[in-house]
């Protein structure tokens, strides 16, 4: 009997990691149900691929796309890519959320222009209902630890009570059972920055109890990285966890020489047996809001008591002084990067959109006013946060990382459309850019990476990491999670100048088998599903 799509005379690259094969694949239904000769298989659908790659579907470990597809659920800076699942939740997630932290939206992090009703009340009803909305990703979740924080006790810096922590703990295993993926902590950024190790030893210690994945932006990833990595090592080994490190960097120049050392310690742990791996963007800047470079205290009581502090001329000399001095207590992004590498971005007020695109030393000389009175200033006019990307990365480094075997791939962005609303402002070019730059640069031009080795990053890798069963590899009765492009073309195209530029080289993608991409251009196909993580327990939500 015919299948409903056979994939015809492609290269297959499983995602095991051994040699590719020519072959043909069938897909029925949302299955891969056949893997034959090349020119074996029937379908009602034949498409041929001869000269193409056809592999498994990527997974974007580290997304942001957790507004833009409320916005438009083609995701397709990603799809153009070939990423299949988006897992969300750095830090703070879309669920559970009190009516307070509705009305506030201060958990939220990313996208001004996007305006959405929220309607669900914890992580697997926002997830199910991106899924009954209609989207053309899969998409997943970890719960974030600044969230359980907000929900229980607000963003106050201080040690939760015993019953602020039960209530934390009984939150985590309500979303490990609707299906989340583990349990993240962005470290540096409050109020999660404000938990202990031993606070965060007891929560992960619930994710053990799901064997989900406590996965971590660490505390500190540039003058206090050793210290950082021994903290993160530490949870995962109380916990009894896996570990997942979010985007591996030494950040600031003076900390590039620190890389070495940590990997050399990660694949020391591993290979006595605690199971950590990493993830990495393939890009030399990050991207967060220049209000990291503020110390962790301005912060306390949320965002309307910062801004409080900012308009206070005592506090804001306190504040620019801690600015001005390298510490080990909080990651310093002002202290650890120049004027000359901070690029502005995303700025909510319009009439401070014309510095978008610009680096702060340009605005610091276009205002007439001090670097760190600018900083303060802008936070301050703009209300917000405001998206920067710091260039304190080295691709020397990156190189590095690129070839471990345990790093995976993210984006750390949302996943967008090249127009409005998405083009209002620049954005990192990661999120055109990052898993097609994988292929092209570290593939094909440099020749770190052989094709099986990158596909087996790109697909296989975070999902075993994250113990999603019947995905991340070509095989038959895994899920029609499958992408066809040509590795010979597969190319970034997204600048810091110019980042609203779709990859190309991928020319057809299907996810569940629904074709979502045919010949390179989206078909307005939404097959995506809620990915549900190994604790899940059916009727949970």
């Amino acid at each position: 009997m015919a299948a409903d799509t056979v994939l015809r005379g492609g290269l297959i690259v499983d995602g095991s990691g051994e040699e590719p094969f020519v072959g043909d694949v069938a897909i029925e239904g949302d299955r891969i149900v056949e893997i034959g000769e090349p020119g074996t298989l029937t379908g009602k659908q034949v498409i041929d691929v001869d000269g193409l790659a056809v592999a498994p579907g990527f997974t974007n470990v580290l997304s942001w796309a957790t507004e833009s597809l409320i916005q438009d659920g083609r995701s397709q800076s990603d799809i153009r890519q070939g990423v299949t699942l988006e897992v969300m939740g750095e830090g703070t997630s879309m669920g559970p959320l009190s009516e307070e932290m509705k009305k506030s939206r201060d958990f939220i992090l990313t996208d001004n222009d996007v305006n959405f009703e929220i309607g669900w009340d914890t992580l697997g009803e926002y997830l199910q209902f991106l899924e009954d909305k209609g989207v053309s990703t899969n998409v997943a979740s970890f719960i974030g630890s600044g969230t359980l924080r907000i929900y229980a006790m607000g963003y106050e810096d201080r040690k939760p009570t015993a019953d602020e922590m039960a209530l934390m703990k009984d939150l985590i295993r309500q979303a490990m059972e609707e299906g989340a993926m583990g349990m993240s902590a962005a470290l540096i950024y409050p109020p999660a920055a404000f938990a202990t190790t031993e606070e965060l030893i007891e929560l992960a210690s619930v994710v053990g109890e799901y064997d989900g994945v406590y996965v971590s932006h660490i505390r500190g990833e540039g003058r206090t990285l050793n210290i950082a990595l021994d903290e993160f090592l530490r949870i995962v080994r109380a916990s009894n966890t896996r570990g997942e490190i979010y985007h591996v960097k030494a950040a600031g120049r003076a900390n590039w020489g620190k890389m070495d050392q940590m990997l050399a310690t990660i694949e020391q742990v591993r290979a006595e047996g605690l199971p950590v791996t990493g993830n990495m963007y393939t890009y030399e800047a990050s991207g967060t809001g220049l209000s990291s470079c503020l110390p962790n205290w301005a912060h306390d009581g949320g965002h309307e008591a910062m801004m409080a502090r900012l308009r206070d001329p005592e506090i804001r000399q306190q504040i620019m002084g801690d600015m001005s001095t390298p510490s080990e207590e909080w990651e310093n992004m002002y202290a650890e990067n120049s004027p000359e590498n901070i690029l502005l971005v995303g700025f909510r007020n319009p009439e401070l959109r014309k510095y978008s695109g610009k680096r702060l030393s340009e605005v610091i000389k276009e205002r007439g006013t001090g670097s760190r009175e600018t900083v303060l200033d802008l936070i301050l006019e703009d209300d917000s946060r405001i998206f920067t990307i710091y260039f304190s990365m080295s691709e020397d480094n990156l190189r590095k990382q690129v070839v471990k075997p345990w790093i995976s791939f993210c984006s750390d962005a949302g996943s967008y459309t090249a127009e409005p609303p998405f083009t209002n402002q620049p954005t990192h070019p990661r999120a055109y850019g990052s898993f097609a730059r994988v292929l092209g640069k570290y593939v094909r031009e440099e020749g770190l990476l052989t094709l099986q080795a990158a596909v087996r990053k790109l697909a296989a890798v975070p999902v075993e990491t994250l113990k999603i069963k019947d995905r991340g590899l070509l095989k038959v009765g895994n899920y029609a999670d499958v992408v066809v492009f040509d590795p010979a073309t597969m190319q970034d195209h997204a600048t810091f100048d110019q980042p609203h530029q779709y990859a190309t080289g991928m020319k057809h993608v299907f996810v569940n088998g629904g074709q979502v991409l045919r010949d390179g251009e989206h078909t307005g196909v939404m097959s995506g599903r809620f990915v549900k993580g190994p604790g899940y327990k059916d009727g949970a939500q």
